[in-house]
This record gives C-alpha cells, sequence and structure tokens, in this order.
C-alpha cells in the first residue's frame, strides 16, 4: 500500500512508487497538436501491459479506462496502486480478455494524472504544477496519444479496443480516426458525446475543486 499520503488531487507524482507502470515519452521532435490548437511538448504516457506480443503483432488489445480510471486494469493493490485493478474479473489468464492468448495494453489518457501528462505534471516554462493552465483535452487527443504508444510498441493494427463509459468514447474515436488500424471494436454503456446533464456534472466537479483550499490547482489562466 501507499507509505505517504496522497496529495489532494490524487495525482501520482514523479518519485513514487511506479507499481507495474511503464513510460513512453514523446522524443522532442515530435511534439503534440491537440485540438485546442496547442502543441504540447514533452508529453509522457503511463501504461501497463499483460501477456506477450505474438511476432506479427496481431494479438494486441487496448483497453481504454473511463473517467476516475487509470492504467491498472488488473493486479493487485500494493506500492504504486492503492486499489486493485478495476477489471480484474475480466482481465488474466483463462478470463474474458485471456492474457494467455492476448497482448493487452492500457495507458493512462492524456490528462489523467496517473503517470501521464497532466494538470499535475510540471509545465515545461517554469516545472510549476500546470494547474488550471493544462489545455482542455479532447477524446481526440487521447487517443491521438495512444496511437503514438502503440507506434513506440510496434503495434500497427489493433485485434480490438474495448473500453466502457469515457472509454467506450475513446473506443469509437479510434474507428473514426484510425479505421484501419482497429480489427474491432467493443464500446460499452457509452455515447457518442456527451449530453447536458454529463457536462453539468463535469461543472460541478470543477467547482469542487477549483473552491477547495487544499486544492493544488494554481488560479492562473490559461
Amino acid at each position: 500500500m501507499a507509505t505517504k499520503p496522497l496529495p489532494a488531487s490524487g495525482a501520482w507524482r514523479m518519485g513514487d512508487p511506479a507499481g507495474h507502470r511503464r513510460f513512453f515519452t514523446l522524443p522532442a521532435d515530435r511534439k503534440l497538436a491537440i485540438d485546442v490548437g496547442v502543441v504540447m511538448e514533452g508529453v509522457t504516457t503511463a501504461y501497463e501491459t499483460w501477456g506477450s506480443l505474438n511476432s506479427d503483432a496481431s494479438n494486441a488489445i487496448l483497453l481504454c479506462h473511463a473517467w476516475t480510471g487509470d492504467s491498472h486494469v488488473a493486479g493487485r493493490a500494493g506500492e504504486g496502486h492503492p486499489t486493485p485493478g478495476w477489471w480484474e474479473g475480466a482481465v488474466g489468464p483463462g478470463l474474458a480478455i485471456d492474457t494467455n492468448q492476448f497482448f493487452v495494453v492500457c495507458a493512462n489518457v492524456l490528462g489523467g494524472c496517473q503517470g501521464s501528462t497532466g494538470p499535475a505534471s510540471p509545465h515545461p516554462v517554469d516545472g510549476k504544477p500546470y494547474g488550471s493552465r493544462f489545455p482542455v483535452i479532447t477524446i481526440r487527443d487521447m487517443v491521438r496519444t495512444q496511437a503514438r504508444l502503440a507506434d513506440h510498441l510496434g503495434v500497427r493494427k489493433w485485434r480490438a479496443v474495448v473500453g466502457g463509459s469515457m472509454g467506450g468514447m475513446q473506443v469509437l474515436e479510434w474507428a473514426v480516426t484510425f479505421p484501419e488500424r482497429v480489427g474491432a471494436i467493443m464500446p460499452i454503456a457509452t455515447c457518442a458525446q456527451a449530453s447536458a446533464q454529463q457536462i453539468a456534472w463535469g461543472s460541478i466537479g470543477r467547482r469542487g475543486i477549483t473552491n477547495d483550499p487544499r486544492a493544488w490547482c494554481p488560479a492562473t489562466t490559461r
């Protein structure tokens, strides 16, 4: 279990136990252009894998996590992972997503703050957390980042992309943006766009953060 209290944000921070996370950082000459018109550099993606990639890289499955999820799909709680994997009953040897057969990948989304670049990450200009300076991220931005990770792992085409809720939105985006790189999709309990109610709940969550006196988010405009 964690040996020190988590920050108010719950973010994973550099120097914390990595657990089973691996990290992929875009090279300096490969910046990431996102939908709001910002170009980001030094973007890091935290990810975990299960199983083995076969010789022709045809057995890879990408799992996309929900809003409050992270890369820890399967595995016990322990150093670096305060809770067990969020889909332990479905991912593993002999289970529905059989890691004896498939190479399974799950990446913490861009902006996710569980090892991937997000508001808790140091800003490249001053080294302080991005906080409220972090740009608005879209589902398509998340998927573009995952595509860069796929390139790094040598996966040209996913056998399937699977996810629920916000993860399901990523699944649908994969089919739209990179149809040639997806063999099958499994969107679960999701939608093509956020409803007014979902947007309202998101607004309440953001207000809770900005009103929290312990919040790490500096009162700085983008």
